[in-house]
């Protein structure tokens, strides 16, 4: 399990730390923007970059990931700056860590990139939940990496007092961690089926569910807090949320919606990280419409707009009905990157709003755009379900939200929310008089 770093009590200096990280040619740009947010990365878990060795080159060495010669540059660049943490920005195998490690004449710890976001995730993690998550995940990734560790790792003696089963320290560590991992496993298992029960509940009450989602840093919880007065820690902060908070939001015009902060996405986030994280980051697969804030203030934007996309599509969550929304415009000089950004959003086929969620600039078209992507994405419908078609019922059971059923002698009246997907699948049953919107009483359709 990876060491945390972050500051305890008492300490008086942060730890000196180096970053290390090798590019492809033509790759200058995207690796100074790694580093940067690597940079970040570190003074999120408390510790101060004090020096970077980068290197160009096709692939990483196999024994050290940068070569020998740019070790021992490494090597003396730790010991000129009195660093304790080496941090790289890639993910090193079980080798490459004790490789590098040995390579390094001064007493340092060796991260990667992988590591340092477990660390910051762990110490971020407040709920059971999301400590449970964190746990599996470092476990996950650090079980493999128990090779070579140390003399404590080597195989039982053979002498008087030292005889064992025959197993070796490693092996005994390795199947202690797999059953650890099992346990979790189960315990995880259970604070998810909490967590679907809620959901389930959530979905009985007919409203639009909405996912705000994005970068890391790009003011998801800020936005939530400034519409719905959720009281979540927001900070200018890498990881500040981990875990997922629902409230409800009621629009000007009295439509209600459903908005959930999520965990902030990340470049190179560890796919051991998006699997223990699976029921958090499930709330953007299974909303209705997705709130995608960037941080517009970021001359790095348009990169993260696309990893955000990438995790999205991988989380099957693309597709859905979205409005961008371009936060910290505030601290954007007039109409600077906006032509940029529309261009942006034109790819994304989606609105676009631009707002700042600390002043509350750009709210009122927000949430004019808001309600009119949620309206169109589900609506309150009424069916007649001939008996002769009991099956279509079922079909609406399970697809629909907050389903509603009479028995009349022409069948079944079955009132309900449906995305444009079951509305158009039902469409030869739908009833007078017209659908109404959700949030509008019968009276008012």
């Amino acid at each position: 399990m990876t060491k945390n770093i972050l500051l305890r009590d008492g300490e008086a200096a942060l730890p000196r730390a180096v970053a290390c990280a090798i590019f492809p040619q033509g790759g200058e740009a995207e690796c100074e923007a790694s580093l940067a947010e690597l940079a970040r990365l570190l003074d999120t878990a408390g510790a101060e970059l004090v020096g970077t060795i980068t290197q160009m080159r096709d692939k990483p060495d196999g024994a050290t990931c940068i070569g020998s010669g740019k070790m021992r540059e490494l090597s003396a660049l730790c010991e000129a700056v009195d660093a304790s943490l080496v941090v790289f920005d890639c993910e090193l195998s079980p080798m490459q860590l004790r490789e590098i490690e040995e390579g390094i004449d001064a007493e340092v710890e060796v991260l990667d990139r992988s590591m340092l976001i477990l660390d910051i995730f762990a110490a971020h993690a407040v709920t059971s939940e999301g400590r449970l998550q964190v746990e599996l995940a470092q476990l996950r990734y650090t079980a493999p990496r128990l090779a070579g560790k140390g003399v404590d790792m080597s195989r039982l003696g053979g002498g008087i007092g030292t005889r064992g089963p025959g197993e070796s320290k490693l092996e005994i560590d390795r199947r202690r961690v797999r059953a650890k991992i099992h346990a979790l496993e189960e315990e995880l298992g259970k604070v998810e089926s909490a967590r679907a029960t809620m959901r389930a509940a959530r979905d009985r009450s007919g409203l639009v569910r909405c996912a705000i989602v994005g970068y890391t840093n790009a003011g998801k919880s800020t936005l939530l807090n400034t519409l719905t007065g959720a009281g979540i820690l927001a900070q200018d902060k890498l990881f500040a949320t981990l875990d997922p908070t629902t409230r409800q939001y009621t629009l000007p015009s009295g439509m209600k919606l459903l908005l959930t902060d999520t965990v902030g996405f990340i470049r190179n986030l560890p796919h051991h990280l998006i699997k223990a994280f699976r029921s958090t980051l499930e709330e953007a697969a299974l909303a209705d419409v997705i709130i995608h804030v960037c941080d517009a203030s970021d001359g790095d934007f348009a990169a993260q707009l696309q990893v955000t996309r990438n995790l999205l599509d991988e989380l099957g969550a693309a597709g859905k009905p979205a409005l961008l929304v371009f936060n910290k415009c505030d601290l954007l000089a007039e109409d600077e990157r906006l032509s940029e950004m529309k261009r942006a959003a034109l790819e994304d086929g989606c609105e676009a709003v631009f707002i700042s969620a600390k002043s509350g600039e750009g709210l009122d078209e927000f949430c004019e755009k808001l309600e009119k992507i949620a309206a169109e994405g589900r609506m309150r419908l009424r069916f007649l379900i001939p008996h002769s078609d009991g099956g279509a019922v079922s079909q609406l059971y399970a697809g629909a939200h907050g389903v509603e059923v009479e028995y009349v002698p022409e069948g079944t009246v079955v009132t309900a929310t449906v995305d444009a997907k079951l509305r158009g699948r039902f469409a030869a049953y739908l009833m007078d008089p017209l659908p109404r919107r959700d949030g509008e009483d019968e009276d008012d359709a």
